[in-house]
């Protein structure tokens, strides 16, 4: 489940992932993305997850497998930017996720970063730039 955090606003969607994920998530800030494109701004997307498990399960993706179809997603030049907040363990899995995105500022920050990761997503902007640690 997705749900959104409390400095969602302007052109900025905070979401936490703490359960399986699939199309309906996307749907749930469908909204937000044409409210924020309708301004002439881009998104800033903030995307935490926290599966509390601290194993190697798949954790938000029942089985494994990720529910996602890059043709019905239609906003990849909409989004400036993504802070994705996870465990060490899911970096590789999500950048690879997120490639229908790599026009946008995309970085990984660990759960321990989050503060940092908010005040990246509010404040800084730079050209193209996928940052990992």
């Amino acid at each position: 489940m997705l749900q959104l955090l409390d400095f969602t606003g302007e052109n900025i969607i905070a979401t936490r992932a703490n359960d399986l994920l699939g199309i309906k998530d996307y749907e749930k800030i469908h909204p937000f993305i044409h409210n924020i494109i309708s301004t002439g701004r881009k998104v800033r997307w903030y995307f935490e997850m926290d599966d509390g498990s601290g194993s190697d399960s798949t954790g938000f993706w029942e089985d494994g497998i990720i529910e996602i179809d890059y043709g019905k997603f239609t906003h990849s030049d909409d989004i400036e930017t993504i802070a994705i907040v996870g465990d060490k363990k899911w970096e590789k899995c999500m950048l690879s996720i997120m490639k229908p995105f790599t026009k946008a500022n995309l970085r990984y920050f660990e759960l321990s970063e989050k503060e940092k990761a908010k005040e990246w997503i509010i404040n800084e902007v730079k050209s193209n730039e996928i940052i990992t640690k």
